[in-house]
């Protein structure tokens, strides 16, 4: 198992954070074939081999994401993946 945690920092306000928070999610549930379901500003996110959730605040979006022995060996590749997309989204 490998854990991945992915915080940033903003000033944008809880709303509009969230809605560029959705353009992460949309990009993890279609890159990696995941089921999204918010629950206020908590999104549990879900597929074989990954559970997590990204998380929206007044002044920060947090990604947590545990990953399954298969993809443990790509840990590096998607915590990357999702720094960029992250700071892409909340630009």
């Amino acid at each position: 198992m490998s854990n991945i945690r992915v915080e940033r920092k903003h000033q944008l306000g809880k709303q509009v954070a969230k809605e560029k928070a959705e353009r992460l999610v949309d990009k993890l549930v279609s890159k990696y074939d995941m089921t999204a379901e918010w629950n206020g500003d908590v999104v549990d996110l879900k597929r074989s081999g990954i559970t997590g959730q990204v998380a929206v605040g007044e002044d920060n979006v947090v990604v947590e994401l545990k990953l399954g022995m298969m993809l443990s060996m790509m840990s590096g590749m998607i915590e990357s993946e999702i720094d960029r997309a992250l700071d892409k989204a909340l630009a």
